[in-house]
């Protein structure tokens, strides 16, 4: 049974550096979005991260649109553009522009964190301390993407009336409650940064104000929950594709001091307690046949009272990612 819940995509288009360039990576991503297009997922996400080798996704805005063009129902937005990063007219005025290329299918997920280093962070011409205004600057830009400009003589063209739908990102009680209190969806990074969600849950839901100042009509608590997911007919197959993403994990922050981690610093890691907590980034990760990751998933939804689930599709390799996709499709729409 498909699981009980709508299913999303988180895609940070990553890619081997070594073997591959941006190019081929995007590529794959958009192949799989069609996929994903074609087997009913709600919404298809990408995520904003600077100065990472890995990761094909910085130009967030550019890369949604090249998406959005070759799919056809599926929503295509950010998970998420980083507020901090800019200004909050540049962002509505690409958003905007988004919604009228693509009405009705884009989506806007903020976050608070830069989603780089602090050398990277002066590269962009940002202090660091710009997270401090964020409740501010989503404010400002919810203004300037609805009918009245939060500053007088200043619209954003296009932008101003489009009302892309906004969503809170976060991985700690502070998104959880801001989301609450503003009257938005909240979308907690459950994938990489499992600690609080239960209690970023609850608070969320206990706090939700449906009168907050950027709820829409008739709003209610709207809580996605992120989760990592390996599928595979096989489970022994499923087993080692789960071992090579963890693998694959464990040697992206060992590399960070420039070193190659050969398989034998990858295995002691995996003894050390540095290395298991590590690896306990990833403890909201389900792998295995189809029947134990839709039960393992629907028991997720359950615990945590979610709403949705965005999914990053850990598979190894475009045809085993395909394959997940394929087996978790969701119900008919």
């Amino acid at each position: 049974m498909p699981v009980s819940v709508p299913l999303s995509i988180l895609d940070l288009v990553r890619f081997d550096p070594a073997t591959e360039g941006p190019a081929e990576a995007i590529a794959r991503s958009v192949r799989l979005a069609q996929a994903a297009d074609g087997l009913g997922y709600r919404r298809l996400w990408f995520a904003e991260h600077h100065n990472a080798a890995s990761i094909a996704s910085s130009a967030t805005s550019v890369l949604i649109e090249h998406v959005a063009s070759q799919t056809e129902r599926i929503r295509v937005g950010a998970g998420g553009v980083m507020l901090p990063n800019h200004s909050p007219l540049v962002i509505a005025e690409q958003f905007g522009m988004l919604e009228s290329l693509h009405p009705g299918r884009i989506d806007l997920g903020l976050g608070r964190a830069p989603g780089t280093d602090q050398t990277t962070v002066r590269a962009l011409r940002r202090t660091g301390r710009e997270s401090d205004r964020f409740p501010e600057d989503v404010v400002e830009l919810h203004g300037f993407l609805s009918d009245e400009s939060p500053t007088p003589g200043v619209a954003a063209h296009p932008g101003q009336g489009t009302n892309v739908p906004l969503y809170i990102l976060g991985s700690s009680l502070f998104g959880a409650r801001l989301a609450a209190q503003l009257g938005l969806p909240y979308s907690f990074a459950s994938h990489f940064a499992p600690a609080m969600l239960h209690q970023a849950a609850q608070e969320y839901r206990a706090d939700f104000d449906p009168q907050g100042p950027l709820a829409p009509p008739n709003a209610t608590p709207w809580f996605i929950a992120a989760a990592n997911v390996i599928v595979s007919d096989d489970e022994a197959d499923a087993a080692e594709q789960r071992r090579l993403a963890e693998d694959a994990w464990l040697r992206d922050f060992l590399s960070r001091g420039g070193s190659t981690p050969s398989d034998e610093d990858l295995r002691a890691a995996r003894q050390h307690p540095q290395g298991q907590q590590l690896l306990s980034m990833l403890d909201c990760t389900f792998s295995g046949t189809q029947s134990q990751v839709e039960r393992g998933l629907d028991g997720f939804a359950d615990q945590v009272q979610a709403d949705e689930l965005i999914l990053v599709n850990m598979a190894v390799g475009e045809e085993r990612k395909r394959r997940t996709l394929e087996l978790l499709a969701p119900a008919p729409r």
